[in-house]
C-alpha cells in the first residue's frame, strides 16, 4: 500500500534556493501551457506528452533557458506529466455525461505555484534529520521514521513560505492487532449535528471557520488597507494566511481524532453518498466549514489502518423520508421538518431515522454474511 510521510523543513538561508527552484518550475509550467495552447490552435489536438519532453530537453540547451538546468531533469518531466494528466481529465470530462465541470490546466502566478516532485534522483536521505536536495543539505522536523521504499519526494511551500517534505512510500500491508468490537452503525450527516448514529449517539462538529471568522475578517481588512507592492502588504498577506492555516490545522486535527475514534469503535460503518457540490450551492460556507468529504477521506484511511470497513449507499436512497415501520415514503417531508409522523402512526426523528435506514440499506446490500448477522444484533439492541 502507498503511504505518505510529511515533515516540515527548518527555516534557513538555504531555503532561498528552494524558492528559486519552485519559481523556475513555475516558469517551465507556464511555458508548457503556452505550448499546449499554441499546438491546439494550429492542429486542433493536444500536444503529445513524449513530444513535449523532447522539446523541453532541446530548450534547456539554449542560452535563453539555461537557468532550467539548475532544476532536476526528473522534476521537469514531472511538470509535463502533471499537465498531460490535467488535459486527459479535461477531455475525459468532455466525453462523459457528468455535470461536473473540469477546467483544463491554466497559467499560474509564481507566487501561487506550490511544489516540485523528484522521483529517483535529486535527493538523498542522510543520517538523523538531514536530507540532501541537489548539492545542499537541509534539516527537517523528523517526528517519525520514514517507512517502506521511497518512490517520490514532493517539496511543497505554503502561503507563508514554509516548506514541507512529502515522502510517498510503498509499505507492506500490516495486519492490525485490534480486537474487533462487533459493532455496526449507520451515520447521517447534518448541518446542525455533524453525525447522527443509528445507535442514538450524536457528534457535534465545531465550526472552526465560523469561530475564527472575526480574526479572518480583521486580517482581511488589514490587508486591504495596505499599499500594493509594499512590504507591509506582504506582512499583512502572511498574517491572513497564518489565520487560515490555523483554522485548517484545527479542522484536520479534529477530523483525524474523530476518524480514529469511529474506526476503533465500529467494525462496519455505513454512510450516504452526498452531492456536496449541490449542498455548497444551497448552504455555501457552512458545508465547506464542515468538510464532509475531507472527513470521509480520513475515515477511509483510518479504517484501513484499524481493520474496520466503510461502505456507502446510493445518494438517491430516501433515507430521511422512509418509514422503517411500514416502508412508506413521506414525499411531503421538508428540510424544516425535524420530527414527522407516518401514516401508520409511528413518530420519527428525521436524522435518527435516516441513520437507521442507512444502516439497514447498507448492511442488506453487502455480500458479507457477518454484516447481516451484526445487523440483526444491532436491531435487536
Amino acid at each position: 500500500m502507498r503511504k505518505t510521510f510529511k515533515y516540515k523543513l527548518y527555516n534557513s538561508k538555504h531555503n532561498k534556493h528552494l524558492h528559486s527552484q519552485v519559481d523556475i518550475a513555475a516558469s517551465i509550467y507556464n511555458h508548457c501551457i503556452a505550448l499546449h495552447r499554441r499546438y491546439y490552435r494550429l492542429y486542433n489536438k493536444s500536444l503529445n506528452y513524449y513530444t513535449l519532453k523532447k522539446h523541453l530537453t532541446k530548450l534547456k540547451k539554449l542560452q535563453r533557458y539555461s537557468c532550467w538546468n539548475t532544476l532536476n531533469s526528473q522534476a521537469i518531466q514531472n511538470i509535463a506529466e502533471r499537465i498531460d494528466l490535467g488535459y486527459k481529465r479535461f477531455f475525459d470530462n468532455l466525453r462523459s455525461t457528468s455535470r461536473r465541470h473540469v477546467a483544463p490546466p491554466s497559467f499560474r502566478k509564481r507566487s501561487k505555484y506550490r511544489s516540485i516532485t523528484f522521483t529517483q534522483t535529486g535527493y538523498k536521505l542522510l543520517e538523523g534529520n538531514r536530507i540532501r536536495i541537489g548539492k545542499r543539505v537541509y534539516k527537517f522536523h523528523k517526528s517519525r521514521e520514514v517507512e517502506g521504499t521511497i518512490k517520490t519526494l514532493t517539496i511543497k511551500r505554503d502561503t507563508l513560505g514554509d516548506f514541507y517534505l512529502y515522502f510517498s512510500c510503498v509499505v507492506e500491508d500490516s495486519q492490525t492487532d485490534r480486537t474487533m468490537t462487533g459493532k455496526i452503525a449507520g451515520f447521517d450527516f447534518g448541518l446542525k449535528i455533524f453525525l447522527t448514529s443509528s445507535d442514538g449517539s450524536e457528534i457535534q462538529a465545531p465550526l472552526f471557520h465560523k469561530k475564527g471568522l472575526r480574526s479572518i475578517q480583521k486580517a482581511s481588512r488589514n490587508l486591504s488597507s495596505k499599499k500594493r507592492g509594499s512590504n507591509n502588504r506582504r506582512k499583512a498577506r502572511q498574517q491572513l494566511a497564518r489565520v487560515h492555516k490555523k483554522v485548517a490545522n484545527q479542522r484536520n486535527d479534529y477530523q483525524f481524532k474523530l476518524a480514529r475514534h469511529l474506526a476503533t469503535t465500529y467494525d462496519y460503518l455505513f454512510f450516504e453518498d452526498l452531492n456536496l457540490d449541490g449542498m455548497k450551492r444551497l448552504w455555501g460556507r457552512k458545508v465547506s466549514d464542515l468538510a464532509f468529504d475531507s472527513f470521509l477521506q480520513k475515515l477511509h484511511y483510518m479504517a484501513a489502518v484499524q481493520g474496520s470497513s466503510v461502505h456507502h449507499i446510493d445518494r438517491w436512497f430516501p433515507s430521511s423520508k422512509l418509514c422503517p415501520e411500514c416502508g412508506t415514503i413521506n414525499t411531503d417531508l421538508n428540510l424544516r421538518d425535524r420530527i414527522w409522523t407516518c401514516e401508520c402512526g409511528a413518530v420519527h426523528h428525521r436524522d435518527r431515522t435516516a441513520a437507521n435506514n442507512i444502516l439497514v440499506e447498507g448492511a442488506s446490500s453487502t455480500s458479507l454474511g457477518d454484516v447481516r448477522h451484526l445487523l440483526a444484533d444491532a436491531i435487536a439492541a
